[in-house]
């Protein structure tokens, strides 16, 4: 199974059961388990794009908007998940999930919305002039086949429309690689 990085959108109330509910068990088990339709898999795209971002020239802010999609808030300034630290949610490669609040994730769409399709189409036109391998390694894939651009448009798309979801519906995102 290949390493990822996955989203998921949930209610406090979802996340205060699941913090309830490690607190009782006796293995700590979260009993995470997210609607399917309210989790992302972004695969490496997102991380490949932050890795290339600033290399191409991308405006420093909508570089922190794309990381903090997918990282959460930094130096873990958001609240306190560490009870999701646990292999019933993630299998302990990288740092433990980490929550974005629902006005966090408001924030977090709107600076993606704000990363117009022209800084967007900029760096990947950037990056489509590259050599298709220099461009890879660029994004930190060493191999990668078929349309890199193409590729990247598409997670970016899925990202900034899953948070726009988020924020419409007022709800908090969870952030782990598993």
């Amino acid at each position: 199974m290949a390493i990822t990085q996955q989203l998921a959108r949930i209610t406090p109330a979802y996340l205060e059961e699941c913090r309830a509910t490690a607190a009782r068990t006796p293995d700590g088990s979260p009993g995470w388990s997210p609607p399917s339709a309210d989790t992302l898999d972004t695969g490496w795209a997102i991380r490949g794009l932050v890795k290339a971002w600033p290399l191409l020239g991308g405006d420093p802010q909508h570089g922190d908007a794309l990381r903090r999609s997918i990282d959460g808030d930094p130096d873990g300034t958001g609240p306190d998940v560490e009870f999701l630290d646990h292999y019933d949610v993630y299998d302990g490669f990288g740092r433990p999930p980490a929550l974005l609040t629902p006005a966090a994730v408001a924030e977090t769409a709107a600076a993606l919305d704000a990363l117009d399709a022209f800084a967007l189409a900029g760096v990947l036109d950037r990056l489509a002039g590259q050599d298709p391998r220099e461009a890879a390694v660029l994004c930190g894939f060493g191999e990668f086949s078929g349309d890199l651009v193409r590729f990247l448009q598409a997670h970016f798309d899925a990202l900034r429309d899953f948070y726009r979801a988020a924020a419409h519906r007022r709800l908090a995102v969870v952030v782990w690689i598993d």
